[in-house]
Parts: structure tokens; C-alpha cells; sequence
């Protein structure tokens, strides 16, 4: 089952598909039994919990998965009165094993009282959403829950000796002691991977090589195909430079680290095309060609998904052997606490990460009796698409 996303919620649509490409989508397994869902509350004083409240209060969520709010049900408690207007009921539990798939569930991470401040960054805010983070993620990695569903955490404030990382990306990868992985923005129309993430712009330059860029394709590639059900993705990768080095003229990324790393993507069986000039791409919608988009780094690939995607973009840590997803947006500490904040990116959220539970499934069950496939030297032997900048 596939979930349509407005601003309505929008019931469950068979007919939806998360891919223009349709012809090349495999049809879902659909587990008989709902997915376990967790929820990390992320900064107490952020939009976490509000967002959590305002998504789960609706009961059409219980249809499709069983959730886990990894966090204080007296935190629960406290922004529930900023929002007055919604029922919001649940059940504390202290055993993973003995959730209730009727209601919404409170694993309590910490039994202590919390001092509440909405919309003020402090250690506070920091220390209770690493315990929710280290709980949810551990159920994970442990196989309890079956996918993950992040609130938004503030970097600076969460830094410590149990979280000395830029982001959920980075701690998933040392959690689950991947190889590498990929941050991957995703919506109804667009998804944008990055080759880079939370990094300074003047040190981007040095983490574009080829291996990293060969590394992130991989993974993309594979995730397109176990993830979201696409059989033969088509994946668009952009130029470091403007106008793509121009030839050569405004920089050499392009041409001695860029087209290598595609083209030893294409010897592996990819279809992979690029590199393409970041403003005309994403200008002349040339995005609608391609299943994905490779982004050289942070705003290249960010700035035009979160113009394009409005209230739908979902950030999803592809590479690790567990499902999380979040909203993609920040804290948002200006708003906190005053029944402001727009749930839709966080309910997108859920709805990929169960949308992706079933497509892994799906593959699975391909993959015990495989199609034979293209060879790689018939891929490794095509000519990119050539598209004529007006």
C-alpha cells in the first residue's frame, strides 16, 4: 500500500506510486502484520513533540503502522496543552515486546522531570534528545521496530562524548558500522542524493573524488532499486563548478573526477548520466528525466528539492541496514511551543518509511527468483543522453 501526501492526508491510494517511471516499478508485497514505527522527540524544546502530537492524534496512522515514541510521557504531557484543540491518548510501556498496536505507544527513555523551555536552545534541549536518539536507534539496530522516524535535533547543543557527530546521518552510519552511506532527500517528484554533507563550503573541493562519488552512486543506485521499488533507476549527477567547468575553463573536477567516477559507475551496471550544470539542470526541469539526482553537495542539491518540495521532503539515511527517515527541516525554536508548526513533512516522513519497509520486502522476494538482468558491458557501452541547454 502507497500513500498519496497533501495537506489533507489524503487516505490510503492504491493507484499511488512514488515514481514517474511506472513501467519500471516493482509491485509491493504487503506485509499482513503493521509495521512497528519509532519516534524520536528530538530537541525537547524544539517543534519535535508538537509535530509528533499533531501527526499521531489522527487515527488513520494506527491503520498503517503501530507507533513508539521514544521519549518522557511527561514531555508528551507538556505540549500536548499547546495544542488544545486535539485528542492526543496513548500508553506508556516499558518493554518493547509488549507494545499495543491499537494505540500510541511511550517507551519512557527517562523518568525524571524535565524543564521544559519551548523555543530555547540549551543543554537541556540536547541531553533529552540524545537519550530519545540512543533508544530509538538501538531499537532499530536490534530489529524491535521496524523503521525509524526522527524528530529534528540541533547540532550544535546535542554535541558530546555519546553524540559527536554533524548529524543523524553520520551517527547512523557509526551505530550501524556501515561502509558509507548517503543522505537522500526524497519527495513525490524528486530525489537528491549528496555526495557531501554538513561540510564547510571552502572544504568541499576535497571530499569530490572519485572514489566518494563512485561510493555514494552505489549506493544510490541500490537504494532506488531495494528501497523504492524502481527496477532500472536513472540517476542525473551534477558538476561541482558552474556551468558544469565549462570545458575545463572554470575548473577540471568535471572532467579528471566527475566523468571517471560515471563512467566507472556505468561498468558497474548504472545508469548514470552527467555531469550536468546545477542551475540549468534544476531550471529547465530536466530533474524530470531521471528517477534521482546526484548533488555535489549541501545547497546544490538542498536549496532546490526543499523550492520544489514544499511541505513533502523526507530525508532518508540510505546504506544502513535500517529504515529511518525524517522531516526536512530543522528545530524551528522560533515557533516552538505555539501550535504553529506544519506536520506535513513529518507525516511524509512516516509514510516513506513504511512505503520503503514494504518495497524491501518486495525485493526480497525478487530477488529469490531473479530476472536476468542487462550485462554491464552493454551498459557500460551507452552513450549519455545528450541535452541541449536553450
Amino acid at each position: 500500500m502507497f500513500f498519496k501526501i497533501d495537506s489533507d492526508f489524503n487516505k490510503a491510494d492504491d493507484n499511488y506510486l512514488p515514481c514517474n517511471h511506472q513501467s519500471d516499478i516493482m509491485s509491493p508485497v504487503i506485509s499482513e502484520h503493521k509495521p512497528i514505527i519509532g519516534f524520536t522527540c528530538g530537541d525537547v524544546n524544539g517543534i519535535g513533540p508538537e509535530l509528533i502530537i499533531k501527526t499521531l492524534s489522527d487515527n488513520r496512522i494506527l491503520e498503517i503502522c503501530t507507533p513508539v515514541i521514544f521519549a518522557g510521557n511527561k514531555v508528551i504531557n507538556f505540549y500536548k496543552k499547546s495544542v488544545p484543540e486535539i485528542v492526543f491518548n496513548f500508553v506508556n510501556i516499558k518493554e518493547l515486546s509488549r507494545v499495543n498496536h491499537k494505540q500510541v505507544n511511550v517507551f519512557n527513555c527517562w523518568e525524571e522531570e524535565v524543564a521544559i523551555t519551548p523555543g530555547v536552545m540549551n543543554e537541556i534541549g540536547g541531553k533529552y534528545a540524545i537519550k530519545s536518539l540512543l533508544a530509538g536507534a538501538q531499537a532499530l539496530k536490534e530489529n524491535k521496530i521496524d523503521g525509524l522516524v526522527t524528530a529534528p535535533i540541533h547540532k550544535k547543543n546535542i554535541q558530546s562524548d555519546e553524540f559527536n557527530h554533524t548529524g543523524h546521518t553520520p551517527f547512523l552510519k557509526n551505530l550501524f558500522a556501515a561502509k558509507d552511506v548517503l543522505m537522500l532527500l526524497t519527495s513525490e517528484n524528486l530525489k537528491v542524493g549528496l555526495v557531501t554533507e554538513h561540510v564547510p563550503v571552502k572544504e568541499i573541493a576535497q571530499y569530490i573524488t572519485r572514489e566518494n562519488i563512485t561510493s555514494k552512486l552505489q549506493i544510490l543506485y541500490a537504494s532506488l532499486q531495494q528501497d523504492f521499488g524502481i527496477d532500472k533507476p536513472k540517476i542525473a549527477v551534477l558538476g561541482l563548478n558552474p556551468h558544469a567547468g565549462d570545458e575545463g575553463l572554470i575548473g577540471k573536477e568535471e572532467d579528471e573526477i566527475i566523468k571517471p567516477a560515471i563512467k566507472d559507475a556505468k561498468q558497474r551496471n548504472m545508469l548514470v548520466v552527467g555531469p550536468f550544470s546545477a542551475d540549468a539542470f534544476f531550471a529547465r526541469a530536466q530533474y524530470e528525466k531521471f528517477d534521482a539526482v546526484l548533488a555535489m553537495y549541501h545547497d546544490q542539491g538542498l536549496i532546490p528539492f526543499k523550492s520544489l518540495s514544499i511541505g513533502e521532503g523526507v530525508n532518508y539515511t540510505a546504506g544502513i541496514t535500517g529504515i529511518r527517515t525524517s522531516p526536512d527541516h530543522g528545530t524551528a525554536f522560533d515557533i516552538a511551543g505555539k501550535n504553529q508548526a506544519d506536520e506535513g513533512s513529518f507525516r511524509a516522513a512516516i509514510f516513506t518509511c513504511v512505503d520503503i519497509i514494504n518495497y524491501r520486502k518486495t525485493y526480497e522476494e525478487n530477488r529469490k527468483n531473479p530476472l536476468k538482468k542487462v550485462s554491464a558491458s552493454i551498459v557500460a557501452n551507452a552513450v549519455d543522453e545528450k541535452i541541449v541547454e536553450e
